[in-house]
């Protein structure tokens, strides 16, 4: 008999002492936040340009990260950018909170010139147009289906900036890519320039390769949520389990697109084997 209860203790003690490790792990993945460095190469690329640095910011949800996003500022202000991107989804639309969404904004100004589009909770919330009035009022380039010049060391490249495809208020799939395909066909410039694109969207890679886009930067995926060793993300956005964008750099034909994990969460509260993911993307000759 007191064999058996010792048995059953250890047992027990080992189930208290998985649960705890267990949870403090997960705690670890969703709070902690990971920086991964992407380099970038092309022809195309001025050579004053290499090394031209962009902080991607994606996803964020309004979840916090530290006492006014601190750690968050932090380890975007220590990879030193030229440009600090925002892909999208900066507020949640189940629980928008502009003030702290321009927690990190107020911050993020100060460290480099922020360029920002717009993700499909920016489409579903209410209070997006406050969230822009305070982005413009603070000097964030707000990138509405818009093509801007960046100057740098004497050098341009184009930036554009697609509004998230929930601003198409259509139901037809094949009508609201057509839609997107023609947008882009609209604000593309000259095609000699390096040509950057901030689009939420991973899942419109194929539209964005046939309008011959040099560098696709993107979210929208949470990095499958879910990360199963040797299989990838579970589930995403718009593209169902086991989906084919979801974190990482990707290549087809001329066209290179990054896939932030993002940061924060939404309708799932956990991340499991996906920390919250800071890109910083290093252009090179």
């Amino acid at each position: 008999m007191n064999k058996t209860k010792k048995k059953k203790g250890r047992v027990i003690l080992f189930i208290v002492i998985f649960v705890i490790a267990f949870s403090v792990w997960l705690w670890w993945g969703n709070t902690s936040i990971q920086t991964t460095h992407v380099n970038i190469r092309s022809e195309k690329i001025p050579t004053e340009l290499d090394g031209f640095t962009i902080v991607q910011v994606s996803d964020l949800h309004n979840a916090e990260f530290g006492n006014q996003q601190d750690r968050l500022l932090k380890a975007v202000k220590s990879a030193s950018p030229d440009i600090i991107a925002v892909t999208g989804d900066l507020i949640d639309s189940n629980h928008t909170d502009v003030t702290k969404a321009m927690e990190f904004i107020n911050g993020a100004v100060k460290i480099a010139p922020v360029y920002y589009v717009t993700g499909n909770h920016e489409a579903w919330s209410d209070q997006y147009i406050e969230l822009k009035k305070q982005m413009l009022m603070v000097g964030v380039d707000v990138l509405e289906d818009e093509n801007i010049i960046i100057e740098y060391a004497g050098v341009t490249i184009q930036l554009l900036g697609l509004n998230d495809l929930d601003f198409i208020t259509t139901d037809g799939t094949y009508e609201r890519l057509a839609m997107i395909d023609t947008k882009l066909k609209n604000i593309l410039g000259e095609s000699n320039k390096y040509t950057i694109l901030l689009s939420h969207r991973p899942e419109l890679f194929d539209v964005y390769v046939e309008n011959n886009i040099d560098l696709v930067l993107s979210g929208h995926a949470h990095g499958g949520q879910v990360r199963l060793p040797f299989f990838g993300g579970l589930v995403a956005p718009n593209q169902g389990f086991f989906p084919k964008y979801f974190e990482g750099l990707y290549d087809k034909k001329q066209t290179k697109m990054i896939v932030s994990r993002g940061l924060g969460n939404s309708i799932i509260p956990l991340r499991v084997n996906n920390r919250p993911e800071l890109v910083i993307v290093e252009l090179m000759t």
